[in-house]
């Protein structure tokens, strides 16, 4: 029996609540990096030690994506939300009340692992919740509206959490979620419609499964995001590297057997469905590049103080802001040709990184803004139309399997696309420093000009994985699950 879909007032405050979601969960993405430099004083820790507030947040989520993901489908959206934004609520003002009034640090991270369950929750719901409610004409401009927020967040994050650590404290950056998840709260309470739960039991749910993807991709991450601080030969990322091999293998042919798997591989037998996730993949993969690297540009070639850099690097996300919500309006009349807009995303997003392959001490700045426009632009007109085909091409009972993967898909490839950007960058650096005339430079401007140069290097990978996706992009299909 088809369920009666929500109308009206309903479900535009279904709407509202599904982009407080994701606008929580890209706003607290952003928001606490540049509140370390006042923690690691406020417990007098090392920069390494401090960095454990967002290493352990990054892999309590992706550990937890796929199998949020189940249960969502498995007890239903309303369930998930309102457990979300709660658990959420109770991580963030344990976060900012209290670490200081027990001196403890420990607490910070505990703190954090409660605030990241409840946030991989949210991160997950956003787009199950679209996909669920709104008709399918309706869909690609739902999911536009709740990455216009994501964006927001993303963007105010670094500013915002600069002023309020500047004149509050850093405990004010996790006090801010409070209200609006107590809003969320409510809202979800009075406008969210009970889900049919799926027809598999409770009782069958992976467990098994749950503990080798969690593990193996907490594993996974761990390594790359660590690895140039300990070393990529050392003992625990050797180890790390090894124990996720082990468990995300295990859990491949665990999956392809199980009767009420976590994922379900059988989805990846479309060659389509298999290509429109890659290309999302490699579009973030590439993303955590420009996004990891401009930073140092801006502030060690051009010496750009951290908040105009942050300023200056805002502009990629107005770019995502504007095409996000255009792209959306626009889906549905290019029903049969989406592969064309998605393509048209990608050429500006290699446009922008071809840009920045001849970045140098004397850039202008109007260049480096203009290529990060170009890359925001592309990457809003690319991110609605692929999750809406993605979300699209499954059925109802599996929405949360899938925005859960969604949500992997750009988290795991950004994390692990700093860590190979950053080898990349240093690679290309001593490269060009063995095979350089720097001798014939004044020393004034060698240590900028061999930085600009691997900065250059490391967007020419950009340009030629822009030039792969674009070539992938001729294979992409529309599909969509029966009954859609």
């Amino acid at each position: 029996m088809k369920e009666t879909l929500p109308s009206g007032k309903i479900l535009i405050l279904i709407l509202i609540s599904a982009s407080l979601a994701a606008f929580m969960s890209s706003l607290d993405g952003t928001i606490v990096n540049i509140a370390l430099p006042s923690i690691a004083e406020a417990f007098s820790l090392t920069t390494s030690s401090v960095a454990w507030v967002s290493t352990i947040y990054l892999l309590v989520i992706a550990g937890l994506l796929l199998i949020v993901g189940k249960l969502t489908d498995t007890i239903g959206l309303k369930k998930i939300f309102l457990a979300g934004f709660s658990i959420f609520v109770i991580g963030s003002f344990s976060c900012g009340f209290f670490p200081e009034l027990l001196n403890s640090f420990h607490i910070l991270l505990i703190s954090r692992i409660i605030q990241a369950i409840g946030g991989v929750m949210m991160m997950v719901v956003a787009p199950a919740m679209l996909s669920r409610f709104m008709p399918g004409d309706q869909r690609a401009k739902g999911l536009s509206l709740v990455m216009l927020f994501a964006a927001i967040g993303m963007a105010l994050g670094p500013t915002l959490g600069g002023y309020l650590t500047e004149y509050l404290s850093w405990n004010w950056i996790f006090f801010i979620n409070v209200p609006v998840g107590i809003i969320a709260v409510v809202l979800g309470l009075l406008v969210i419609p009970e889900t049919t739960a799926n027809s598999c039991s409770r009782k069958r749910f992976d467990t098994t499964g749950a503990i080798l993807i969690f593990i193996g991709l907490a594993a996974l991450l761990f390594a790359f995001s660590e690895g140039f601080t300990l070393g990529w030969t050392s003992v625990p990322i050797i180890i790390s590297s090894l124990l996720a091999v082990f468990c995300i293998g295990g859990f491949i042919q665990r999956e392809r057997h199980y009767d009420n798997p976590l994922i379900d591989l059988g989805m990846f037998k479309s060659r389509s469905f298999v290509i429109v996730n890659l290309v999302l993949a490699l579009l973030f993969f590439t993303f955590a590049g420009a996004n990891y690297m401009l930073p140092f540009y801006l502030e060690y070639v051009h010496g750009f103080s951290t908040s105009n850099a942050g300023l200056i690097l805002t502009t990629m996300s107005i770019g995502m802001m504007i095409t996000g919500v255009i792209s959306g309006q626009i889906y549905s009349k290019l029903i049969g040709k989406i592969k064309y807009m998605v393509m048209v995303g990608v050429v500006l997003i290699g446009a922008g990184y071809f840009m920045l392959t001849h970045l140098s001490p004397i850039t202008g700045i109007g260049v480096i803004i203009t290529a990060l426009g170009l890359i925001g632009l592309g990457l809003g007109v690319t991110t609605t139309p692929l999750t809406t085909l993605i979300m699209g091409a499954a059925p109802a009972s599996k929405q949360g399997m899938v925005s859960s993967l969604t949500g992997l898909e750009r988290y795991a490839p950004m994390t692990i696309g700093v860590a190979v950007y950053n080898l990349i960058l240093i690679v290309g650096i001593v490269t060009i420093i063995k095979n350089s005339g720097i001798t014939e430079m004044s020393p004034a401007h060698i240590s900028p000009s061999i930085l600009s140069l691997g900065f250059d290097m490391a967007f020419v990978v950009s340009v030629i994985l822009a030039a792969g996706i674009l070539i992938l992009c001729f294979f992409i299909k529309e599909e969509r699950a029966p009954g859609k």
